[in-house]
């Protein structure tokens, strides 16, 4: 089964990288595409760089930054996996790429990095969740006190 696993570098995406990896465990066969979405630049950060290219390079190397800790965590359980960084609607984008890839599932966190995607309760999770083809799992936070 090919997942979609979008990682944005925060820890509610690792544990959604993690959860995928206890489904392998229980039985489930695994590949794995790896997602990061950059939200395209801001009108300051166009003005301050005043060249494209360069925004887009650090954009691209932002995202391969978000997605070495769940490489590494593939890598080490052995699961095939490909990366894809791309720019845009951080949801429509996931949709996109799913489907692109001829993915199966999607296993995202309930809340990426974003302060104002994170107030909105999980607003590129839910939005996912709704224009899906494919089935979702969202992994909500773990709850310390275990309640």
């Amino acid at each position: 089964m090919k997942v979609l696993l979008p990682v944005d570098g925060s820890e509610l995406s690792m544990e959604a990288v993690r959860f995928a990896l206890r489904m392998r465990q229980g039985g489930l066969s695994l590949s794995a595409v790896l997602a990061n979405v950059q939200e395209p630049a801001s009108l300051y950060e166009m003005l301050v760089a005043h060249d494209p290219d360069v925004i887009d390079q650090v954009s691209a190397e932002a995202g391969l930054h978000a997605l070495q800790r769940a490489q590494a965590l593939l890598d080490e359980a052995g699961v095939d996996y490909e990366c894809e960084v791309a720019k845009g609607d951080p949801a429509h984008t996931l949709i996109d790429i799913s489907e692109r890839f001829g993915c199966d599932l999607v296993v995202m966190g309930a809340r990426g990095t974003s302060a104002l995607r994170s107030a909105m309760l999980g607003s590129v999770s839910n939005e996912v969740l709704h224009a899906s083809t494919v089935p979702v799992v969202i992994v909500k936070p773990v709850d310390p006190e275990g309640v």
